[in-house]
C-alpha cells in the first residue's frame, strides 16, 4: 500500500518515540516526592542519580551514534528502544538507592542511542530545505512527552496506589513503538510504503548532497580527521554548555516545585507540563521559522544563525526565578527559558546535517550529545552542591548565561554554515 507523504508519518514515529522516551526519563522526577518516602534521597544524592544516567546516556550518544552508522538506523532504533524500555521496567522492581542508581545508569544507556538515530532518519529521509522543520517536529515529542507524563503518573497513581507502575506501564509502551517501528521502516528506496513520486523526490533532490542508493560504498572517516574539523568542535563546545541548562530545568523542575514551592505530586502535575509546553512550541517555532527563511531565499548560513540568536535571547529569563516570585510566576519563566532551549536544539541538532555528509550523521550527532551530557552531568553534580548550601538562584543565573555566551561561540567557530566535504 503506497502512502501520499510517507516521510512525514516517519518523523511522526520518531516524535511518538521521542515522546515515550522522555516519558521515561521524567518519570523519576515526578515521582521522586513519591519514591522518597519509602527511599530516602539527598539533594546531593539526587544529583548523583541524575548525574548516573547522564554518564551513561552521553557515552552511548557517541557509542551509540558510530555503532548506529554501521548497523543502519532501522536495527540500530529498535535495539535502544527495547533496552531502555527493559531498563525503564526495572525502576519499579528496585528497593534501595542502589538499585535506583543501576536503573538510571542502564536507562542512560539505551536512551543516549535515541536522538543520533533520528538524526539518521531524518538525513536518510528529507532533502535540505524540510530537515529543520522534520527536526522541529520529531524534537517536539520530548516536550509531548514530558507534558503528558504528570497527567498520566497522576492517573496510574490514582489507579494503582503505587510509584512503580509508571515505571512498568511506560516501559510496555516502548516495547509497543518498537512493534510498530519494524513494520512501517526501511529506507525510502526500499520502502513498500512510498510512491515513486515521492521516491524521486527524496533521493533527487537538487539540494541533497549525498547519493541515497543501496549500491552506494559507505563513506568512512577516521577518528583523527573529524575530529580536526573546527566546524565539529564548535558544535561540541555549544553542546556542552547549553544542554547543562536543558537538563537542569527537566530534571530539577518537579523537585524545585516540591521543595521550595512545597507542592505534592498532585500540584505537581498541575503546573510540571506548563514549561513543556512552551518547549514544544519553541521545537516547532525553531523548524519552522528556519525552514521559511531558506523558502524565502535567505541562505542557510543567515537562516541558522538568526533562528539561532533568536532562541539564545530568551534564556535569560531564568533569572528571574526566585523566592519572591509566585509559583504561576516561576512556572511561566521556566517555560521561556525552555522555550528558548528548545528553539535552540532544534536548529543545533540540524547544523550536524547541514555541516556532514549524511553517512556520518550519526557518528557526528552522537558525539555531540555525548559532550552536551557529559556538561549537563557535571552541572548536574555541582548543582547538587550548591542548592544544598545555597539554594537554586545561582544554579538560575548561570543557566540564563550559557545559550547567549554560546551563540558568539557560534559567530566566532563555525563562520559560515555549509557543507564540510570530509
Amino acid at each position: 500500500m503506497k502512502i501520499k507523504n510517507f516521510r512525514w508519518w516517519i518523523v511522526g514515529l520518531l516524535a511518538l518515540v521521542t515522546a515515550i522516551n522522555y516519558l521515561d526519563r521524567q518519570n523519576f522526577p515526578l515521582v521522586y516526592a513519591e519514591i522518597k518516602k519509602t527511599i530516602p534521597i539527598s539533594d546531593a544524592q539526587y544529583g548523583w542519580l541524575s548525574s548516573l544516567f547522564l554518564l551513561t546516556y552521553g557515552t552511548m550518544y557517541a557509542v551509540g551514534g558510530r555503532l548506529i552508522d554501521r548497523i543502519g538506523s532501522k536495527m540500530g532504533y529498535t535495539l535502544v528502544v527495547i533496552w531502555w524500555s527493559l531498563s525503564n521496567i526495572l525502576h519499579g522492581l528496585v528497593s534501595g538507592f542502589a538499585g535506583l542508581g543501576i536503573g538510571r545508569f542502564l536507562l542512560g544507556a539505551g536512551e543516549g542511542g535515541a536522538f543520533p538515530a533520528s538524526a539518521k532518519v531524518i538525513s536518510e529521509w528529507f532533502p535540505e530545505k524540510e530537515r529543520s522543520y522534520a527536526f522541529g517536529i520529531f524534537n517536539t515529542g520530548s516536550s509531548i512527552g514530558a507534558i503528558i507524563a504528570p497527567l498520566l503518573i497522576v492517573l496510574i497513581l490514582h489507579i494503582f496506589g503505587c510509584w512503580r507502575w509508571t515505571f512498568i506501564l511506560f516501559g510496555l509502551l516502548g516495547l509497543i513503538w518498537v512493534a510498530i517501528w519494524v513494520k512501517l521502516f526501511s529506507l525510502p528506496q526500499k520502502s513498500k510504503y512510498v510512491t515513486e513520486e515521492e521516491r524521486e523526490y527524496i533521493l533527487n533532490n537538487p539540494s541533497e548532497r549525498t547519493i541515497q542508493a543501496t549500491n552506494r560504498r559507505t563513506l568512512k572517516v577516521p577518528w583523527g580527521k573529524l575530529i580536526r574539523s573546527r566546524e565539529l568542535w564548535g558544535l561540541l563546545i555549544i553542546k556542552f554548555l547549553t544542554d547543562s541548562a536543558w537538563f537542569f530545568f527537566i530534571f530539577w523542575l518537579p523537585k524545585y516545585l516540591n521543595e521550595a514551592r512545597n507542592l505534592d505530586i498532585r500540584g505537581i502535575g498541575m503546573y510540571a507540563w506548563i514549561p513543556f509546553a512552551f518547549a514544544a512550541a519553541g521545537s516547532l517555532l525553531g523548524g519552522w521559522l528556519s525552514s521559511y527563511l531558506i523558502k524565502k531565499q535567505v541562505s542557510l548560513d543567515y537562516s541558522r544563525k538568526i533562528t539561532l540568536g533568536l532562541s539564545a535571547a530568551f534564556l535569560p529569563v531564568s533569572l528571574f526565578i526566585t523566592s519572591t516570585s509566585s509559583v504561576i510566576g516561576a512556572i511561566i519563566f521556566f517555560g521561556f527559558a525552555m522555550l528558548g532551549h528548545q528553539f535552540w536544539s532544534t536548529i543545533v541538532q540540524t547544523l550536524a546535517v547541514d555541516l556532514f555528509p549524511s553517512q556520518i550523521v550519526g557518528t557526528v550527532s552522537g558525539l555531540m550529545g555525548c559532550i552536551g551530557t557529559y556538561g549537563a552531568m557535571l552541572f548536574s553534580l555541582v548543582s547538587g552542591y550548591i542548592i544544598q548550601a545555597e539554594g537554586y538562584t545561582p544554579v538560575f543565573i548561570t543557566c540564563g548565561l550559557l545559550h547567549p555566551f554560546s551563540f558568539m561561540l557560534v559567530l566566532i567557530l563555525i563562520r559560515k554554515i555549509r557543507p564540510v566535504y570530509m
